[in-house]
């Protein structure tokens, strides 16, 4: 009897160490063995690993909105690019790339055309030739007006430019505005806006001319008045450009961290392990949800 009873305990403790060693074994190996008890432990284990590497691979594929909203911020299109968004971000780049050439031309053109009135003014319009016409005929324009009270011309023949611009504020309405100094933007402006400043230019006549509101203007102030309205065009088109370019910025980062949050619910894997009581013993199933959105 006692022989037999050590022949059962050998055995019993043979076969659980053979079962823990091909346990290990298939564990090791990653092979089911046909056991529901052993199986389980296995497909847990390893749907474990998986669950976890899969989820350490997809937060770190994980894009952060505020980073691609400061990237595009900076550079339209960057935050789409990191995004992987890449045809918008081929689009705010080209955006971008169109708007800052069209300003930088423009901007230039306006520059040249700017020169070229101004140089034009400087050789048709007078600063003396129009002085000369006003206080010849001022007191024509304003009766109350006394030529005598004002020294427009200094020793030298140059003008006296703070009796100039006395004598325009004294002869009222008909002189809507002050002539400013020489190479002002708004001296530049004004002789070619105002009817008032058409006797300064050298096709006009001398002081002797009679000219009113309302009579025709010379071709002088008409050519210069159009070739000055062609640089603010320009001026204004590349003025629009930079309003594109802040405008693409800003549509880009909201894009940007738009795209960002997009491409963080594109793709979402869950990994959970099912696990299930049944009387004695313990079973568990992997299970792996796999959900996509449009």
């Amino acid at each position: 009897m006692r022989k037999i009873f050590l022949l059962l305990l050998f055995g019993c403790f043979f076969l659980f160490n053979s079962g823990n060693l091909l346990f290990a074994q298939t564990k090791e190996q990653n092979i089911l063995v046909g056991s529901l008890c052993f199986d389980s432990k296995i497909s847990f284990e390893n749907s474990s690993k998986i669950f976890l590497d899969e989820k350490n691979n997809w937060n770190e594929k994980r894009k952060s909105p505020f980073l691609a909203a400061a990237l595009s911020l900076a550079l339209p299109g960057a935050g789409e690019f990191y995004s992987e968004s890449y045809i918008k971000s081929t689009v705010f780049i080209a955006i971008e790339a169109a708007a800052i050439t069209v300003g930088l031309i423009y901007d230039k053109k306006g520059d040249n055309q700017t020169i070229f009135f101004q140089n034009f003014a400087d050789a048709n319009w007078s600063v003396e030739r129009y002085a000369r016409w006003t206080i010849k005929n001022a007191n024509l324009i304003n009766s109350k007006i006394d030529p005598a009270q004002y020294q427009l011309f200094n020793a030298n023949g140059k003008v006296n430019w703070n009796e100039l611009n006395r004598l325009e504020s004294d002869l009222g309405s008909y002189y809507s505005h002050r002539l400013p100094r020489k190479g002002d933007q708004q001296y530049y402006e004004l002789i070619g806006k105002y009817p008032q400043f058409n006797v300064g230019w050298n096709d006009f006549g001398d002081e002797n001319t009679p000219f009113k509101y309302g009579d025709p203007l010379t071709k002088n102030f008409l050519y210069y008045s159009k070739e000055r309205g062609k640089a603010n065009d320009f001026y204004n088109i590349a003025a629009k450009a930079v309003v594109v370019v802040v405008v693409n910025h800003i549509f880009s980062a909201i894009d940007a961290a738009w795209s960002a949050s997009r491409f963080n619910k594109n793709l979402e894997l869950r990994a959970s392990i099912q696990k299930f009581d049944e009387r004695f013993r313990t079973v568990y199933y992997p299970q792996l949800n796999l959900q996509y959105r449009f």
